[in-house]
Order: structure tokens, then C-alpha cells, then sequence
């Protein structure tokens, strides 16, 4: 099933938490916008200031009612009249596009706040809106790469894996965020084996694919080209996928990155890992630019989040997108439903 594909009756028990994101950004108002095309099927309610939420509805000229909640459970009855807001005030209502410092802690409470509903079953899965990295590190000190990094030091997860969904391709980049000039060095046979195992165990947990195919790229032009282009996929690469195809995963590669993403190649696989960030994000985002979908494995609990940024050039003018919001949370209720069917509670690696 792919990121794009509509929920179909499969809302969870419990409703979704949608953490308020950069509150200057375009996170309030695709809020407002998911819950217009999403409140009849599909519950959830956000950690984040009622009153900036209808101030932004007003600003845009659209009436969504806000509905403040005590608490999560609240949120199944609110849902279809109105948009469920546990009511986390910020210190300062921010003008669109102008972010405030001193709203960071808020920012992060509200995260924080949703990882503990979930990890209590009081949310089905955490839907996390955009963050500004340098916002929270000015006003709050953020000492976290990204959100990924962030949600798994909250519960002390040894080691998550970003994955990128939409346009049917799944696709993980094995190192992220770091100079392209450091990438060779990273990538190790136990990064590698670590990774494949999280992608395989999420796979068949979480999407339900009973023998998932995993595509590996290799680092260098052409895969090496035996050796010619770089010798990582023979020393490096190659080896690992071995050891890890006679534990019973089904792989193939090292592959060239340049081949592997056309429409063809991507019917053999169910999801892919890349080497580095833009040769995983490059083609996830031709493919599903508006709705890709952002999904970290290797938690105790289900985390998606739209694939995009905060947009302060764009907020408040009432032209942004929810579509990739709107898929996150349609991914985050097939995940738990699939979660909740299987029984399982928890990522292998």
C-alpha cells in the first residue's frame, strides 16, 4: 500500500497527536487544512495554542472550529465538528514568517508532550508538523540534529532510521546529515547491517509486507564499476548484503543509484537504501514533491511527518499545501492499524 492511497476504514482506536510545529511557519495553517479534508474519517487533535490556531483560521478567512480538549480520548467525539486542541499557550503569538525565540520551548514541550501520550496509548501514533531547527537552537538550545534525532534520545532509541515515502517509493538515505566530503568514511558494514535490519523488521510489522525487497545503491558512480569508480561496494557494501541475505533478507545490490529509482526498477523493490541524503531525497522528492511522506523507524512507537520545511515564505498567505500533512496522518493510521492487527509493539534493531 502506498503512502498516497486513501486510509479506508482503517482509523485507529485511539486519535493521532499532531504536534504544533513552528508556529510562524505554515504548520497552523495546514492544520487547519487537514482537518477540513481529514475530520470525518480520521480523528486527531493538536498539542498547540487554541487562540493562535483561530487566529490564523480568521486571517485566512476560514471558519474551522476549534474544540479545546482535556485530554487525548477527548478528541474522537471533537473530531467531526471540530478541530481537537489539547491548549498549550505560547508566550508570544507569532506574525506569520517572523518566528519568535521565545516560543521554542513551547515548540519542544509539545513534541515531548506527544511522545509521552503516545508511549501511554493515549494516541495512536505522534504526527510531528515542521520545525525550525534554528529557531529552537536560539531559543532554546536545541542540541539535536533534527526531529529524528530528538524523538529518539526522548526514549532512548539506539538507532533510528529516517525513511522517505510517497509516490510509490520508499527510500532510506544511510547517512544524513552530514558534508558530503565525511559520507565515505560513514559507511560501515555495521551501519549498513543495522539499517537493513530496522527497514526489514518495520516493513513487515508496520506495512505488512511478509518478505520485503530491499534495493541497496551503491556509493559511486556505477556502483564502482568493479572497482574502477571506488572500491566501497566491493570492500564494503557487497560483503555486508552477503552476510545479511544468509540471515534470510531479501536484497539486491550494490545497484547504481542513476538506474534504480525509473518506474521499472522501482516495481522490484518495496523499499530502497541510499548512501547519503541527496541520493535518497532527490528522487522521493520528483516523485512526491507536495505529499512524500516522512516516517522514522526503529521507535517504540509510530512517528511520521510531512516532508517539508516551515515555508516562512509562504506562511499566512493561504496558498500552502496540506497534502503531505494530510498523507503523514493517513500513514500514521495505516501503520497503527497494521500495528494493532499484528499485535507487535516494538522495531527490531
Amino acid at each position: 500500500m502506498s503512502a498516497s492511497e486513501p486510509v479506508r476504514g482503517n482509523a485507529p482506536l485511539q486519535p493521532l497527536a499532531l504536534s504544533t510545529g513552528e508556529p510562524a511557519g505554515i504548520a497552523p495553517e495546514i492544520t487547519l487544512a487537514a482537518w477540513r479534508r481529514l475530520h470525518a474519517r480520521l480523528p486527531f487533535y493538536v498539542l498547540g495554542d487554541a487562540d493562535h490556531l483561530a487566529v490564523t483560521a480568521k486571517r485566512l478567512g476560514d471558519d474551522v472550529p476549534i474544540a479545546r480538549i482535556e485530554r487525548p480520548a477527548e478528541a474522537l467525539a471533537a473530531a467531526p465538528r471540530a478541530l481537537p486542541v489539547l491548549h498549550r499557550p505560547l508566550p508570544t503569538l507569532p506574525e506569520p514568517g517572523r518566528p519568535r525565540p521565545e516560543n521554542a520551548p513551547a515548540v519542544i514541550a509539545a513534541v515531548e508532550e506527544g511522545v509521552a501520550q503516545v508511549m501511554a496509548g493515549e494516541a495512536a501514533a505522534l504526527v510531528t508538523n515542521p520545525i525550525s531547527k534554528q529557531v529552537l537552537k536560539e531559543g532554546a538550545g536545541f542540541p539535536h540534529p533534527g526531529h529524528t534525532e530528538f524523538l529518539a534520545a526522548l526514549v532512548g532509541a539506539p538507532r533510528p532510521v529516517m525513511m522517505l515515502a510517497g509516490g510509490g517509493l520508499r527510500v532510506v538515505p544511510l547517512t544524513i546529515h552530514i558534508p558530503l566530503a565525511e559520507v565515505p568514511a560513514a559507511v560501515t558494514p555495521d551501519l549498513i547491517a543495522q539499517t537493513v535490519r530496522v527497514m526489514d523488521a518495520a516493513l513487515r510489522r508496520d506495512l505488512g509486507i511478509i518478505r520485503p525487497r530491499i534495493a541497496v545503491a551503491g556509493l559511486n558512480p556505477h556502483a564502482g564499476e568493479g572497482g574502477h569508480m571506488g572500491r566501497e561496494e566491493i570492500e564494503i557494501i557487497a560483503p555486508v548484503l552477503e552476510r545479511l541475505r544468509a540471515e534470510g533478507l531479501t536484497l539486491v545490490g550494490p545497484l547504481p543509484a542513476d538506474t534504480m529509482f525509473h518506474e521499472a526498477a522501482r516495481r522490484g523493490f518495496d523499499a530502497a537504501l541510499a548512501m547519503y541524503h541527496d541520493q535518497a531525497l532527490i528522487p522521493i522528492k520528483t516523485l512526491a514533491f507536495d505529499s512524500g511522506v516522512n516516517i522514522t523507524l526503529g521507535l517504540p512507537f509510530i512517528r511520521t511527518s510531512p516532508d517539508h520545511g516551515t515555508a516562512f515564505d509562504i506562511a499566512g498567505k493561504g496558498i500552502a499545501r496540506p497534502d503531505s500533512l494530510v498523507a503523514a496522518m493517513e500513514e500514521a493510521a495505516r501503520m497503527a492499524h497494521m500495528r494493532r492487527k499484528r499485535g507487535n509493539g516494538a522495531d527490531a534493531g
